[in-house]
């Protein structure tokens, strides 16, 4: 499969980029400067192109892009990216004194991005951080996905299931998007306070 990384020159992109390289993956970073997507491609040895050209010709989109540019991205790749499935792994977060809190929005981003685009929107890999991506072995975590489309869930799962020595797990429909992105904001404050690398693992499935 061939998975183009939207925002790849970032931390989180890159980390995934990297693993999905590990995975056998095709993978091309996507970045607004063409010249910034090919050092980066060039030290992670995939390939790099603008946004535009990476959406083209892929399987997969995911969009790794921070979440204040994400709604932007996802306006003017809209063409670009056509019908083609995209994930979203993004989180709208607020920082405060006390600590980080979810996004106030009704809807989740993912929700929203979908109204940007033609393409069927997955939510996924919210508890994954780019620190354990990038760790020698794959986190020991389960990795969850939503959405309502089910060819592009697919993709996604299988794309999540090589990401972690845990499960892929499908977690219903884009609207449940709103709860894991929420779940970002109590990853980061656990990791804060206990100054740890917390993830997810499910209990109790069959």
């Amino acid at each position: 499969m061939r998975v183009a990384v939207v925002g790849g020159t970032g931390p989180f992109g890159t980390a995934l980029a990297r693993r999905l390289r590990e995975a056998e993956y095709e993978v091309v970073i996507g970045s607004r400067s063409a010249e910034r997507a090919a050092a980066a491609a060039a030290e992670l040895g995939v390939e790099g192109a603008t946004n535009a050209a990476a959406v083209r010709a892929c399987d997969l989109v995911v969009l790794a892009t921070n979440a204040d540019g994400a709604l932007e991205t996802a306006r003017e790749l809209c063409g670009a990216i056509g019908t083609t499935p995209v994930l979203s792994v993004a989180s709208e977060l607020r920082f405060a004194e006390g600590g980080v809190l979810p996004c106030t929005e009704a809807r989740s981003l993912a929700e929203r991005i979908q109204d940007e685009l033609d393409a069927p929107v997955v939510a996924g890999l919210h508890s994954l951080a780019a620190s354990s991506l990038g760790d020698e072995e794959p986190p020991d975590q389960d990795a969850l996905v939503c959405g309502d489309d089910p060819d592009a869930k697919a993709l996604a799962l299988q794309l999540a299931g090589r990401l972690v020595a845990g499960r892929a797990i499908d977690a219903g429909p884009l609207a449940s998007a709103r709860t894991l992105e929420g779940l970002t904001a109590v990853l980061v404050n656990l990791n804060k306070r206990y100054r740890g690398h917390a993830g997810i693992r499910v209990t109790g499935l069959g």
